[in-house]
């Protein structure tokens, strides 16, 4: 009791910060003190530490390349003030797992599985804010000589990708350093295997979230600027959007949501093989 109580207030906090800073709206915050009481009042500081690297990094990024994405904000469903579904989207599987673990305390597995779905949605986030950097124009996961317009769902490019690897491979870093995790290995260490199927399962998980955006996520088009989007039902410049391709269900929040579930399942597999 008295753990989540602390976590109750670490999360307030936080989420208070946030909301000062501009980095997330009132319903941001609300769901950021919901997922951080789960998370720090049930998992524990390691867990909370996790969660802080994912949301700081994350928020930095955001700021330092916000005039990068300025131009690319009528592509993007919301912008860089996140509210309450893109903060579950975000948090949503890691906290399923901090709550595991309140359940099953001795699981290795639970941690794993945390940490794989926050390296998916911080590989996400990494390559959409340094994405926009990448010289050319990216290509479509699903058809990689097409080249496509920035900002464009399902767009892949080799800064991208990068950053992506690299956003997966901060949280495993932080993950393996924090030493949770007991992973049997006859040939390589227990961190430096923890390390690796962390950043696979995080970057699995971020491909999967491009994999949607070229396929089945919803994807609308501007009459008025003839431009694709995900923003519906209306454009920035106030026209009304049509849709063009994917389920008109799947909004990039419920993309982002599978991202995280399937880096937790990535994670989940790695561990047991």
């Amino acid at each position: 009791m008295t753990q989540f109580l602390l976590g109750f207030l670490a999360a307030v906090l936080i989420a208070v910060a946030a909301y000062r800073a501009h980095s997330l709206s009132k319903s941001g915050a609300l769901g950021a003190l919901l997922e951080g009481t789960i998370i720090f009042g049930l998992g524990g500081w390691q867990w909370a530490i996790l969660l802080l690297a994912f949301f700081i990094s994350s928020s930095v990024l955001t700021r330092l390349f916000s005039r990068k994405k300025a131009a690319l904000n009528e592509k993007f469903d919301k912008g860089g003030v996140r509210d309450i579904s893109q903060v579950l989207a975000n948090g949503g599987i890691a906290s399923l797992f901090a709550g595991l673990h309140f359940f099953l305390p001795t699981a290795s597995w639970t941690w794993m599985a945390f940490a794989a779905s926050l390296a998916a949605v911080n590989a996400d986030t990494w390559a959409t804010e340094l994405g926009v950097l990448n010289p050319t124009e990216p290509r479509l996961i699903t058809r990689l000589r097409e080249q496509v317009e920035r900002g464009t769902s399902g767009g892949i490019s080799i800064y991208g990708t990068l950053a992506a690897a690299a956003g997966a491979a901060f949280i495993a870093l932080l993950t393996a350093l924090l030493g949770k995790s007991v992973l049997p290995s006859n040939s390589l260490p227990a961190p430096l295997l923890c390390f690796i199927f962390i950043t696979l399962a995080g970057l699995l998980g971020a491909l999967f979230d491009s994999l949607l955006g070229a396929t089945v996520q919803a994807i609308y088009r501007c009459p008025a600027c003839n431009k694709e989007t995900e923003k519906h039902p209306v454009h920035t410049c106030g026209t009304r959007t049509v849709q063009i391709r994917g389920w008109k269900w799947l909004n990039n929040d419920l993309v982002n949501l599978a991202c995280a579930l399937v880096g937790a399942l990535a994670g989940l597999i790695l561990i047991m093989t």
